[in-house]
């Protein structure tokens, strides 16, 4: 997800996370692809969003075609200086058009969940207290899949950007974004937004039970109203 922090003491698991909408700022979503460089006020989304796939792209593709990519995705200022800061989220959108329309969808999927996963371990390793992982690792997954979903809730405007993010259940754990940065625009026939379904795997494998597998069961590329993923173990 590009989820770049959780909190390190989570309130109680809400029905709806954030906006989309950074603390004490405001924006404007967008549904192009392209980026613009002049908004300040655009939506912005974690880095690892960029950062996590640029990784994947120079293991999985190599240099060149990597470098090509994100050209083509008007994200060449990235390649020798990763960003520092968040990202507009338009940005993340032409990164996974561009992937999607050049390698086709089923590599643009399998990459993607990589970013996700790689995502999901920056988070454990830099985010999420280690006192706290020791605490939801010793928690029953049900009990453990509030409070991990309450943390990602909290924070959800670092991934979800102008969309709404809502947890709708713990155990499965079932959350949805509505106006999703990474389908909007798109359309096709099967779900594309593999990076959030990474991180979110990766998380709950880890924290709250080694069989969690993640699935988006419904996503606005196919039609539907909300991007939808489900954890399962």
């Amino acid at each position: 997800m590009s989820v770049d922090s959780v909190s390190p003491l989570p309130a109680p698991v809400a029905d709806r996370g954030g906006q989309g909408q950074p603390p004490g700022g405001s924006g404007h979503g967008a549904d192009q692809g392209g980026t613009d460089h002049g908004v300040d006020m655009a939506f912005r989304i974690g880095p690892n969003a960029i950062i996590q796939m640029e990784a994947v792209l120079r293991d999985r593709l190599g240099p060149a075609e990597t470098v090509r990519l994100l050209t083509e995705a008007g994200l060449s200022r990235y390649l020798d200086t990763p960003p520092g800061q968040m990202v507009d989220e338009r940005e993340v959108n032409a990164l996974h058009r561009v992937l999607r329309a050049e390698l086709g969808v089923a590599q643009a999927r399998r990459l993607s969940h990589e970013a996700g996963q790689r995502t999901g371990d920056y988070l454990l390793a830099h985010r999420i207290p280690k006192p706290v992982q020791v605490i939801l690792k010793l928690l029953p997954a049900p009990l453990a899949s509030r409070v991990l979903l309450s943390a990602i809730g909290k924070h959800s405007w670092t991934f979800s950007g102008s969309g709404t993010f809502t947890i709708r259940s713990a155990s499965p754990a079932v959350v949805s974004i509505e106006n999703c940065p990474i389908a909007r625009g798109a359309t096709g026939t099967e779900p594309v937004c593999d990076f959030y379904t990474g991180t979110f795997e990766r998380l709950y494998r880890v924290l709250v039970h080694p069989r969690a597998q993640a699935e988006e069961t419904e996503c606005e590329v196919t039609g539907a109203s909300r991007c939808t993923f489900e954890v399962r173990w």
